[in-house]
């Protein structure tokens, strides 16, 4: 009688609950607001579906990572033509005056494995790098704008400007200019968007995923699905996370990018039997501004290779002109965090200042100033006054200077003799006044994440597909390690959205069929 007493309880309690619970049905569900998720839900609307989009910001704060972006994303083209039919209004003064170049698939593909080891997946890089311009154009399609990146991406050399880096445009008003661009292309599609939405769990039995509970402005709350689409980012806003996947450390990391980015969604998969993969120590870290808090912007500062960079002992340990600054600023973050007391100094002197990047420019930004080596030593916050000097003197002894200086090709202008080599874009540093910006690192957004196949399934520990249930943007892994070329990512959410959305809605139509 007892036991019945209780089970009798129990069954009130729980009808109690289930009563309180809102309950929404759709056809997908997209978790996360960030390019690739506002990407998947256009795509599956324009595919037929009805779209639920879950986001957990509240609506000021929408878009993800997506939002902290310049929007500068990275395509294969073939030149100027090209560059045309996703920038319209390029004028012909902007074209003479411009060498814009051409950046192969197979260059983006070569990139992709050069930058990350060739450890790369194979498909999923090929994906990338094959459906890089027909991305572009199909964003342009809903109206999404791009403008060329003078002065970050290409300087003015003999009166004209040359690209380099495999990156040449930007979207209109940066990550947030995009991100808008796509929310309001999916509001006027008919996708409705939550936001203050967190998804914990995953609606799922053995025939697949149906749904998601989330807490709405706090509610615990469902929503019955035929497909969900993960897109909610990495875990480079959990201190927990970084600490545990990426190492000691990576809790004294600033973190960059959305305060949201907590790795729920990827836990979420993780808790019904989905696969990871990529490299789970691994992320996107830079170095920017000593002292800001988290999440604040402007912490980047990413014109090291026209500098130098020192420790506290005053010493050089890393080569700053390796490459160019989109193949190695999201690695040298890492670095950075393994000096002593994680901190640097950029160092210039007056022959670059010029070209120093608009985030130099900004009033919270921890910089000194100097007329002299010596008085610069002095200011140089934690940093040995008499180790800094000396690698000054051996540095700028060191310098070819029969090679000249060009900020837009790999000039060559290198050291020679030293420990730790430059091997592009010496000056030496002589021409007061200098400049110098205390730098730590910045996690921007982790490798880890769900394994997709090439349909952007989310695959399961035995690599069977887990039916209903798509990833796209930085919830997935697989494509970068150790470091990533620099608009990869943006382009990445954008091509595996288009097709998790695409793909949603086939499942669902073929399930309809399947079931009629």
């Amino acid at each position: 009688m007892e036991s019945a007493f209780f089970k009798d309880i129990f069954g009130k309690v729980r009808q109690i609950i289930m009563s309180e619970i809102k309950i929404y049905e759709t056809d997908v569900v997209v978790v996360g607001a960030g390019n690739a998720a506002m990407c998947a839900a256009i795509s599956a609307r324009e595919n037929g579906a009805n779209v639920l989009v879950l986001e957990k910001a509240p609506e000021a704060e929408k878009g993800g990572n997506s939002t902290y972006t310049h929007g500068s994303i990275r395509f294969a083209y073939d030149g100027v033509e090209d560059l045309k039919e996703i920038m319209p209004d390029l004028s012909p003064e902007d074209i003479e005056s411009s060498d814009f170049g051409v950046y192969s698939e197979e260059e983006f593909y070569e990139d992709m494995c050069r930058v990350t080891n060739y450890r790369t997946d194979p498909e999923l890089a090929s994906i990338l790098t094959g459906k890089s311009f027909e991305t572009m154009k199909w964003l342009t399609s809903h109206k999404v704008r791009w403008v060329p990146i003078y002065g970050r991406q290409a300087f003015k050399v003999d009166g004209k400007f040359k690209f380099w880096g495999g990156m040449i445009v930007e979207s209109v008003g940066g990550g947030p200019g995009l991100v808008e661009a796509l929310h309001q292309e999916a509001t006027s599609l008919g996708v409705q968007t939550l936001f203050e939405a967190m998804a914990t769990e995953l609606i799922h039995d053995d025939e697949g995923v149906h749904g998601v509970i989330f807490k709405h402005k706090g509610k615990t709350t469902k929503v019955y699905a035929k497909a969900v689409i993960l897109s909610s980012g990495g875990f480079h806003a959990n201190p927990e996370m970084r600490t545990r996947y990426l190492g000691p450390k990576w809790d004294l990391a600033h973190a960059r990018g959305s305060r949201f980015n907590t790795g729920e969604g990827i836990q979420m998969a993780l808790n019904i039997g989905a696969l990871s993969s990529g490299n789970w120590s691994g992320c996107h870290s830079v170095g920017g501004d000593r002292y800001l808090p988290d999440f604040t912007e402007g912490f980047q500062k990413l014109s090291y290779p026209f500098g130098i960079l020192v420790n506290a002992e005053g010493k050089r340990f890393v080569d700053e002109g390796a490459d160019f600054r989109n193949y190695t600023y999201a690695k040298y973050g890492r670095l950075i965090l393994e000096q002593p007391g994680q901190f640097a100094w950029q160092i210039f002197d007056q022959k670059v200042s010029r070209l120093l990047r608009e985030e130099y420019k900004g009033r919270q930004v921890t910089k000194v100033k100097a007329n002299t080596l010596e008085e610069l030593a002095e200011k140089l916050e934690g940093v040995d006054a008499e180790g800094f000097l000396q690698s000054v003197k051996e540095y700028n002894a060191s310098i070819r200077k029969d090679i000249p200086f060009n900020p837009n090709i790999k000039d060559g202008r290198c050291t020679e003799g030293l420990a730790v080599r430059k091997s592009n874009w010496a000056n030496t540093l002589e021409d007061g006044p200098f400049e110098a910006y205390a730098v730590t690192c910045g996690i921007t957004f982790t490798f880890g994440g769900l394994k997709i196949n090439s349909t952007t399934e989310v695959q399961d520990v035995l690599s069977h597909s887990i039916p209903g249930l798509y990833a796209a943007g930085e919830v997935v892994g697989g494509l970068f390690y150790f470091n990533y070329p620099g608009g990869a990512g943006l382009m990445a959410g954008s091509v595996f959205g288009k097709i998790a959305g695409e793909n949603a809605a086939k499942f669902i139509k073929t399930k309809e069929i399947i079931n009629s």
